[in-house]
């Protein structure tokens, strides 16, 4: 599952640092991306969105931050049919 967040107060360079730390500590977590203001992470499959909003939400707060916003994002690409 795939989801990304909205976080309040990261103004600095160093705030990314602290969320990425933060995110790479939390069961679950593959992959995160993040940037001033948000943050896309990638959990293993089988997740619940719950779950995995509370991981985020919980880490993020962690750092010092705070969720203002999450929303789960498509994790595989739409394919295109070929017909002859």
């Amino acid at each position: 599952m795939r989801m990304a967040c909205a976080i309040s107060g990261m103004v600095a360079v160093h705030a990314r640092h602290a969320v990425f730390t933060a995110l790479s500590g939390v069961p679950g977590i593959v992959r995160a991306e993040v940037e001033l203001g948000r943050a896309e992470v990638w959990f293993t499959p089988g997740t619940s969105f719950a779950a995995a909003e509370a991981a985020l939400i919980a880490a993020i707060k962690a750092a010092g931050y705070l969720v203002t916003e999450t929303w789960a994002l498509k994790t595989d690409l739409p394919t295109i049919e070929v017909q002859d």
